[in-house]
């Protein structure tokens, strides 16, 4: 017969080790306080099922998001904010094609459906998402000849939408960003934070990707190489 003993001291063993499983996870929590911000990146209708650039997947991303917020006395949310034959939209220029790329005086562009024109039900916030304390929604992609993925400056790589300024007058120094779409306006907004000094955590589950010839790896991998910290929702202490 095994040994009682042998079997007792096993069990206490085991009891022990997930006690400090469970206290290392806590601790490796992280925790949100007064200098971290949650960035909610284009969770609008064009964005989602039906709409004319609808991210596989992409309304997976509201609960998520809803639920993390609540632990978030800052909140940014962002918006495409496209005028009417925006330069991004396939449609403006001749024989070309959705996801096609050209090149535009300030660089690559990838060319997509008409999306987010200013002012229809597609540029709107989904009603789904639930976050009354968002005191500040940043509209983006509003200059007819320049793209604008990036929360914090446009295309151009110069044009500034603000938003770095806002976030260090208010004292915020660590980033949460989430939402749309993880390969474009997601990473593009976490590089130009990193650029702007700020530590920034990319929510991988309150993301999805659009991923038009590998676009979310060079996403990743361009984010790990600046410094961009990639986590899951329940790593956060909310």
């Amino acid at each position: 017969m095994p040994d009682r003993r042998r079997i007792l001291a096993g069990l206490a063993t085991t009891a022990i080790a997930a006690v400090v499983s469970r206290q290392a996870w806590a601790a490796a929590s992280i925790k949100i306080d007064d200098a971290s911000a949650l960035l909610v990146i284009d969770v609008q209708n064009c964005f989602l099922p039906g709409g004319s650039l609808a991210v596989k997947d992409g309304e997976q991303v509201i609960p998520v998001i809803n639920r993390i917020a609540k632990g978030f006395a800052n909140v940014v949310m962002t918006q495409d904010w496209h005028t009417p034959g925006h330069i991004s939209f396939a449609s403006v220029h001749a024989g070309k094609k959705p996801f096609e790329t050209i090149d535009l005086a300030y660089g690559k562009q990838v060319l997509w459906p008409d999306h987010c024109v200013q002012g229809t039900d597609g540029a709107s916030l989904s009603k789904d998402l639930s976050i009354p304390q968002a005191a500040l929604v940043i509209r983006k992609g509003f200059h007819k000849d320049v793209d604008s993925y990036s929360a914090f400056t446009e295309a151009d790589g110069k044009t500034t939408t603000g938003l770095a300024a806002y976030l260090k007058a208010r004292q915020i120094e660590r980033l949460f960003v989430a939402g749309l779409a993880t390969d474009f306006c997601v990473a593009w907004t976490a590089l130009d934070a990193r650029k702007a000094g700020f530590e920034i955590y990319v929510v991988e589950d309150a993301c999805r990707g659009i991923d038009t010839q590998g676009s979310l790896a060079k996403a990743w991998a361009d984010m790990d190489k600046a410094g961009v910290k990639r986590i899951q929702s329940n790593d956060l202490a909310v």
